[in-house]
């Protein structure tokens, strides 16, 4: 092979490893990356001389640099590193040389790449040729993490330092330009790729993040560019065989056929090097590093293993490869099962792909189905849009695309959208279906085709109008269909028709009309989730102006068509009248169209005095008004006065149904006609005149009449009371307005009056969660606010102050009560109501809380009751007397508690009362249980920092209601154990010392034996205060001592004989109690041993636990406690033998049990370096506060069981000492042995604990505490 090289002015050096002089190439240099590999792609299809069959070398045409055009020709000496630094520019550039001086000299040039690889880890490493032949690639990596774990390694692509900004780029921009132009020489020379992807691999299985960061991003791309020249030398190869086939059929041999053959055959060879160093990289890096605990490596694999598998099919195309894949649709992070459903994406949207990925398919199918439904909504979106290229390969069924359609109605918009997108495709243009593959024409595309399609999927919804709606927002965007306003009219007026409409279809179409051209001019026709305002650009403002203009052309003349064919359907009008809304009013006039717009108006005014019902009335209102605000000219008075005789006309035709009814007949059109003035005046005030008078003498004169019709009787009169009220003027405000308002609202309250007093009077069947019950008590509300004397004082208006008496205040709890206590089968049935969302529990719980936030009535008395309610009619009560309480805690904080101890008073009065009147155990314990349900959520109000805020409260709380309790005790200590323990818990401990103390001087005087299952809550009170002292303190237990003594005749052998008794006896440490205050004070002149033990309780069962959140243990770094270490696997044996599989026995098991378990904790003793050293003597200081803090962060952990447990970690106070060291806790002075494991002895028959060796008195007879020492020594062990 020949390798033509035209050099330039830049000289090469060998300056040292990773050093270059380099130059800036002149702009018009032409380099031979480009023109090498045109010239080899062309190959030889011309079929001219031999010359054409010699190997093609890459020409590298360099001209020399002027003076001019080099003006970096000053750098020198810029290493592979700062190149890759740098900005991409120099990269081409400086491998091309690197790649001459390779040629010349192998291993120089191989020791400065590798060099520049550990730089770019951020290891300072120095490689020298000789290191390179002598040292082993596990050795090099080895020194390289120890470097980073010393903390002499840097994370360049993690570094926020600006030039580093495309590091991580220009890396992989480096080694995809080696490996191109090493393609025709260094890459197949067994060396230089083979050594660097040993290195590349061993860095990227090395613990180092940032090693195996950089190993990745290197290994992983030099496969993609291993693809790009086996993709070339492919081509090649196909090349030369159809030369080759060519040649045979003139020639059997010659010259040329040889050369063929031979090119043929190292092409091929070539090829099949190339793949043996995808697999080495894939096997050694790609399969350890998809499952690497760094997300954003096992993301950058599965990237790059998509894109081996679409742009190398012939290797990578298998379920060996892609099984990896399938595996990662189920990565715990959100951005890894993204990238791998990406890459499937891109896999099947190759037509040619698909025979391969059959098996594939069958096995995930399930798994990419469950991923539209994913918690991440990008991934559930990109997950549905690859459902959509299965789909187009016909490799699911209509039966698994079921639970998809579910998300039509889903929260997140974006996956509504997509879902959209899904169905337009599958279902109304049917891009996927067999028969429109086959043959095109224009009828499958037509509007009416789709729209067709679209209302047999809303026949689906046709029960339900807000689902249709989310349906038409999910496919509005897809579908131009649906903005095709000619086809849908003419669909809906029978002209031309290729689809039969059904009165489903129609009603359908009509809400896909309304609702598109809601979407058209800009409305939301879905609820946003994030009740942000719409912004527009001037071109999206644009647009939707030409949308407004289109539609309101398309319906200026088929409008009154519209509504003449449909105006009596209830179910039509509505949608089809609120189109007006959002026409370009000023057409009319311009394209002379204005007797369309009257024409219009006269049939919505005939549409509203057709209807009685909610939606048809409110349309035709909106309607009307808004042209009478919107339009112009001629036609806003036009609409004016129309919105005139439609007042006009519904004041007489109340007056007429009021005569009706006075004469007996029908209520019916009253009902009707006060529906219609209701739905009026809730848009505007209404001049009434004389009428108010015919009502009230209606409402008083006929007291039989159906509650309906007196719920909107006593609607209007409020509704016109308060429109009279907001139109008094403080400056020219008259008595006799004054009176005449007055006088309505006291006849307004007088009337709601009577019908609060109406379900007390034997109709309780009646009016039981009756309409007029809810409206009565939301009315009741509404006026109370209105007239509330804080609102009014100092006002013209002081004396139309109005609150109520404390009896009214009782009598319209009572019947929220009622309202409240109604079955949900019962406000099930009447969850068809028309105006169910004005009366039902929900509004019953929000008006009483408005009166009493509004300070329109005391607090005092309704506050409690409100709370009362907490726990009791499910989340929507209880979110609603949640808010309340917030609110109070703002604006009344210091009536809080006060209003807690009543609310709990109320609910255990309710409990008194079930007690009395039933003998049913499950209705008693019922209310008992709301009680304490009651108090769990009020003391659940006073969480973290709210305890220590808010404790005088608590105390008030407990203090109060235990003095409550005690009121005629025994009768009411329920009491304590149902309300007031739920607040003990939220106290601190000296506050709990006091309470039990005030608790029990109440029975110092008491016969408790008298009465026992009277008492009995409070004996359970006043245990529950005992553990929860004994808790909060942490130890349940007393401390005792036993003494041990020793004869020592040479006092300087002191220590070393007591460290021999202790080392041979007590492979033990003694773990630091948090109430121990600890100094360090060493005395050996002390020679009685004093064994510290902890008493526990005799209660079974009783624990001990830390408040708060578990502490985590502390990471020791740089502290060897040992010459040897004990495996996590004997820890964990220990831990689970010792304690998890024998935890229910441990209560029971005899001391000798723990003898036992403490001799295999002495078998596993560390032998440690120090062993011949005794403690020495002398002052070793005193702790500081800073080691208090870190014995209490240790992690030690103490259980208070019948025994102690065992396996407890030592206390930082003591992690420094690696020899038996003398400490002082409490005046005593502990001699302590470091050891890993706290293994617990018992002390007697009744104590036990850690175990320490007290050296504070010295002894008197010598001989006999020689005696007791070894035989109380040899007992215990």
């Amino acid at each position: 092979m020949t390798n033509t090289t035209v050099t330039t002015r830049r000289q090469v050096t060998n300056d040292g490893p990773g050093k270059v002089n380099d130059e800036v190439p002149d702009p018009t240099t032409t380099t031979s990356g480009p023109s090498g590999r045109d010239e080899m792609e062309r190959g030889s299809d011309d079929d001219g001389s031999f010359d054409d069959f010699e190997e093609i070398a890459p020409v590298t045409k360099r001209k020399r640099f002027s003076n001019e055009a080099s003006p970096s020709s000053s750098k020198a000496d810029i290493s592979l590193i700062e190149v890759v630094k740098s900005s991409g520019k120099l990269i081409p550039h400086s491998v091309k040389h690197w790649v001459e001086r390779y040629e010349k000299n192998a291993k120089f040039a191989l020791v400065e790449l590798l060099t520049m690889l550990f730089e770019a880890c951020g290891a300072k490493f120095h490689l020298t040729e000789e290191l390179l032949e002598k040292t082993g690639v596990d050795d090099v990596v080895v020194a390289l993490v120890e470097l980073a774990h010393n903390g002499e390694a840097e994370d360049y692509q993690s570094s926020k330092r600006k030039e580093l900004k495309n590091f991580k780029e220009n890396l992989v921009l480096f080694w995809d330009n080696l490996v191109v132009e090493c393609q025709n020489g260094p890459l197949f020379d067994k060396l230089l790729f083979d050594k660097c992807m040993d290195y590349i691999v061993a860095l990227s299985c090395s613990p180092p993040r940032a090693y195996r960061k950089v190993a990745s991003s290197v290994g992983l791309q030099l496969v993609t560019s291993f693809i790009t020249v086996a993709k070339t030398l492919g081509v090649q190869r196909e090349t030369t065989q159809r030369q080759l086939n060519a040649e045979k059929k003139k020639r059997t041999e010659g010259p040329r056929l040889e050369s063929l053959n031979k090119r043929l055959s190292m092409t091929h060879e070539k090829i099949t090097v190339t793949e043996e160093m995808m697999r080495k990289l894939f096997t050694g890096l790609f399969v350890h590093r998809y499952r690497d605990i760094d997300p954003n490596i096992r993301m950058t694999s599965i990237e790059a293993l998509g894109v081996w598998i679409l742009s190398y099919p012939s290797l990578f195309l298998q379920d060996l490869y892609l099984k990896y894949l399938g595996w990662t649709l189920n990565d715990k992070t959100a951005g890894v099962r993204k990238s791998s459903i990406l890459a499937l994406q891109n896999l099947y949207e190759v037509d040619d792909n698909v025979p391969s990925l059959g098996l594939f398919t069958e096995r995930f199918s399930n798994r990419m189905m469950d991923l539209a439904d994913d918690i991440d909504i990008s991934v559930a979106v990109s997950a549905i849009g690859l459902l959509k290229q299965l789909l187009r390969h016909h490799l699911l069924s209509d039966d698994d695309l079921g639970p998809l359609y579910d998300l039509l109605i889903d929260e997140p918009p974006e996956i509504r959208r997509a879902i959209g997108a899904l169905v337009y495709d599958h279902l109304i243009a049917q891009k996927f279906s067999n028969s429109r593959a086959g043959s095109k024409g224009d009828g499958d595309d037509s509007s009416e085709v789709h729209l067709g399609r679209m209302l047999q999927i809303l026949r689906e919804f046709s029960t339900d109008p807000i689902l249709s709606t989310y349906v038409i927002d999910d496919v509005w965007d897809y579908m131009k269909a649906m903005k095709d306003w000619k086809c849908i009219i003419s669909m809906l007026l029978d002209e031309n028709p290729l689809i039969e409409l059904t009165d489903v279809d129609a009603t359908n179409l009509i809400r896909l009309l309304c609702s598109s051209s809601k979407k058209a001019v800009g409305e939301r026709i879905v609820p946003a989730t994030d009740n942000r305002k719409q912004y527009y650009n001037k071109a999206q403002k644009d647009a939707l102006d030409n949308n407004r203009r289109d539609l309101t052309i398309s319906m200026m003349k088929t409008y009154p068509q519209l509504l003449r064919k449909f105006m009596s359907d209830k179910e039509k009008v509505p949608s089809l009248v609120e189109i007006i809304l959002h026409l370009k009013l000023e057409l009319y006039s311009l394209k002379r169209q204005e007797e369309n717009f009257k024409t219009v108006l006269h049939l919505i005014k005939e549409a509203f005095f057709k209807h009685g019902e909610k939606n048809p009335l409110r349309s035709c209102l909106k309607a009307i008004t808004y042209c009478s605000t919107e339009s112009f000219g001629e036609l806003q008075g036009f609409a004016v006065n129309k919105l005139k005789e439609l007042e006009d006309e519904l004041i007489a035709k109340l007056k007429s149904a009021t005569k009706q009814v006075a004469g007996g007949g029908d209520e019916y059109s009253l009902l009707v006609n006060l529906k219609r003035l209701y739905e009026l005046q809730l848009a505007k005030s209404v001049d009434i005149g004389n009428l108010s008078e015919e009502l009230v003498r209606i409402l008083v004169s006929y007291r039989n009449l159906d509650e309906e019709v007196i719920s909107f009787l006593l609607l209007n009169m409020y509704l016109h009371v308060a429109w009279c009220f907001h139109s008094m003027d403080d400056k020219n405000l008259s008595e006799a307005s004054l009176s005449s308002l007055s006088s309505k609202r006291n006849i307004l309250i007088e009337q709601l009056e009577y019908f609060l007093d109406t379900p007390c009077e034997g109709q309780e069947e009646r009016t039981y969660g009756s309409l007029l019950a809810y409206r009565v008590c939301t009315i009741l509300v509404e006026v109370w606010i209105l007239f509330r004397k804080s609102n009014l004082s100092s006002t013209k208006l002081e004396r139309l102050g109005f609150c109520p008496d404390t009896s009214v205040l009782q009598k319209f709890w009572k019947l929220c009560e009622q309202q409240l206590n109604i079955s949900d089968e019962t406000e099930d049935e009447d969850a068809n109501n028309e105006y169910i969302e004005e009366t039902n529990r929900d509004v019953i719980m929000i008006a009483a809380s408005k009166l009493v936030l509004s300070d329109a009535v005391p607090k005092d008395f309704l506050g409690p009751e409100i709370v009362s309610h907490f726990a009791m009619h499910g989340t929507h009560i209880s979110e609603i007397v949640k808010h309340l309480i917030a609110e109070l805690r703002k604006t009344a904080a210091e009536s809080v508690w006060g209003i807690f101890l009543e609310a709990l008073k109320k609910a255990y009065q309710r409990h008194v009362v079930e007690l009395s009147k039933s003998d049913d155990e499950f209705v008693v314990g019922k209310s008992f249980q709301n009680l304490k349900d009651l108090a769990s959520r009020l003391s659940g109000t006073f969480m973290g920092a709210a305890r220590s805020k808010h404790r005088s409260d608590i105390l008030k709380v407990v203090k109060d209601g235990i003095s409550f309790a005690f009121v005629d005790a025994p009768k009411q200590l329920p009491f304590l154990e149902g309300a007031i323990l739920q607040f003990i818990s939220k106290l601190p401990t000296s506050d709990i010392v006091d309470i039990l103390k005030e608790v029990q001087k109440e029975t110092e005087h008491v016969n408790l034996d008298e009465d026992p299952s009277g008492w009995r809550p409070y004996l359970t009170f006043v245990e529950f205060l005992s553990e929860k002292y004994a808790k909060n303190e942490g130890l349940q237990g007393t401390f005792q001592t036993q003494y041990l003594y020793y004869n020592n005749p040479k006092e300087e052998d002191q220590d070393k004989y007591l460290k021999k008794k202790l080392v041979n006896y007590f492979p033990v440490t003694f773990c630091i109690l948090e109430q121990f205050g600890i100094s360090f004070n060493v005395d050996a002149s002390k020679v009685r041993v004093n064994i510290i033990g902890l008493v526990a309780d005799e209660k079974e069962g009783s624990s001990v636990r830390r408040r708060g959140r578990p502490r985590k243990r502390r990471n020791i770094q740089g502290k060897k406690l040992f010459d040897e270490q004990i495996s996590s696997e004997e820890e964990d044996s220990i831990s689970a033998s010792d304690h998890d599989s024998q935890e229910e026995e441990e209560n029971e098991a005899p001391l000798v049990h723990y003898r036992r378990s403490s001799s295999k904790l002495r078998s596993m003793r560390i032998q440690q370096e120090s062993k011949d050293q005794g403690a020495k003597s002398g002052d070793s200081g005193r702790a500081t506060q800073d080691d208090l803090a870190a014995s209490k962060t240790s992690g030690c952990s103490i259980s208070s069981r019948k025994l102690l447990e065992a396996n407890i970690a030592l206390a930082d106070v003591i992690t420094n000492y690696t020899t038996p060291t003398l400490i002082s806790i409490r005046g005593r002075t502990i001699y302590c042995l470091p050891c890993e494991l706290v293994p617990v002895f018992g002390i007697g028959e009744s104590s036990y604990g850690h175990l320490g060796l007290d050296c504070n008195r010295e002894t008197t007879d010598e001989r006999e505490k020689e005696e007791r020492s070894e035989t109380v020594i040899d007992h215990y062990i």
